[in-house]
């Protein structure tokens, strides 16, 4: 997997990639610590504004920002992405009120909504080999599960010696080193856009393209799955740790990390499974595996274990989990490179991005909303029925007679 570093154009994306999350950790860290200066025990109000406020500028700006820059050389959007969150996370500190939070976190959001698709889209044209541009997948999602997992532990060390508010000079650190790769690095010529289409019908482009195929109204199907189990991780895996486990902070950060684990595992093994199984077998596996596992976590519930078993089927089940999620998204970009072409593949891998976030706008408020309203119960065995009809849909609409077109497209390297 690590030979794909062997190429110049994608190491220095890649490491673009990597110290970038690591500056949005810290600055994810510190936010937090600022929100509770600020709020005090609404902190936690206004963190989980933000996060909707996140999702709200990853859902409406991503498309939006690709049509209009549609013409823009990707270097300079990238940079100039990564230039607008660097000036973002100097000024954090600086606030004293919510509202200014929420207004900064929207144009930072908005900023990191411009440069992961565009990011994501100019890959396949760095690694046109598919076995290479697979590797880099896998290696992009071992990226982010190791931000999750080593950003804490990071932030962690460093306010040993440090104020939070000093954290926000590595967030602005990380984005300044991201923009300098980008710089160095030679990106293929941008297509030129038709601009005779009118702009509401460019910022659709991606969106429709998705709905007509249907390996990708099959990916779309996957988005929600995955979101179901992601919103019952990040959501209430504190709740399960604490409340129903009375375990600490040190628990809650060992559960996810089984997340992670899981993940991590799949993400290393999909290069070489994908060299015998096809993709919508691999997927569709995913969309079995979580269904079962957010049955699990809800049977856990009902009979509610002792602390011993509990933190056992915990762990498991999370294990799983993140294997089922990393089976779904690590090769997900496949499908969109090989339904794209080099005019559509900027909108496709928006769409994907926004779209993908919008599944969170519904799974995240029934993990919170309802666990608090009625009972945890009652969040997770929705979250089941969620997860199963989403992948129920995902089988039906992404008919197996569809992978060989996905296969002859990736053959033909389209």
């Amino acid at each position: 997997m690590l030979a794909v570093l062997r190429h110049a154009q994608f190491r220095r994306l890649f490491t673009a990639q990597v110290v970038a999350l690591v500056g949005t950790g810290l600055l994810t860290v510190a936010l937090g610590l600022l929100a509770y200066d600020i709020a005090g025990r609404d902190a936690g109000a206004v963190l989980g504004t933000a996060l909707a406020i996140k999702m709200v500028a990853y859902v409406a700006v991503a498309p939006v920002i690709s049509a209009v820059t549609d013409r823009v050389p990707r270097k300079v959007l990238l940079v100039f992405a990564d230039a607008v969150r660097a000036v973002i996370a100097v000024l954090l500190p600086f606030i004293d009120q919510t509202w200014q939070i929420y207004v900064l976190i929207f144009v930072l959001q908005a900023a990191s909504a411009t440069f992961t698709p565009a990011f994501q889209s100019v890959i396949p044209s760095v690694l046109e080999n598919e076995d290479d541009y697979t590797h880099g997948l896998s290696l992009s999602r071992l990226a982010y599960d190791l931000e999750s997992l080593l950003s804490p532990i990071l932030a962690a060390a460093l306010l040993t010696l440090i104020s939070y508010n000093l954290l926000f000079l590595g967030t602005v650190a990380g984005f300044v080193v991201s923009a300098t790769m980008v710089v160095g690095t030679r990106l293929p010529r941008l297509v030129a856009a038709d601009r005779s289409v009118p702009l509401l019908q460019r910022i659709t482009a991606g969106a429709r393209i998705m709905m007509a195929r249907p390996v990708l109204r099959g990916l779309l199907a996957m988005n929600l799955v995955v979101a179901a189990a992601t919103g019952l991780v990040v959501v209430n895996t504190v709740v399960y740790v604490r409340d129903l486990l009375s375990g600490s902070n040190t628990g809650v950060a060992l559960a996810l990390g089984c997340y992670g684990g899981g993940s991590m595992a799949v993400a290393l093994l999909v290069p070489r499974l994908l060299t015998t199984v096809p993709d919508r077998t691999l997927m569709l596996t995913g969309c079995l595996i979580i269904p079962i596992g957010l049955a699990a976590v809800t049977s856990m519930l009902a009979i509610a274990p002792p602390a011993g078993l509990g933190w056992a089927l915990l762990a498991v089940i999370w294990i799983v989990l993140g294997a089922g999620t990393s089976m779904i998204n690590t090769p997900s970009a496949r499908l969109l490179r090989a339904e794209s072409s080099e005019q559509t593949r900027a909108s496709l891998f928006t769409a994907q991005f926004s779209l993908s976030h919008a599944c969170f706008l519904l799974t995240y408020p029934i993990a919170g909303w309802v666990g608090a309203a009625t009972s945890q119960f009652t969040a997770a065995a929705v979250l089941t029925a969620v997860a199963t009809l989403a992948a129920a849909a995902a089988s039906r609409v992404w008919p197996a007679s569809a992978r060989a077109g996905i296969d002859m497209a990736m053959a033909g390297g389209r």
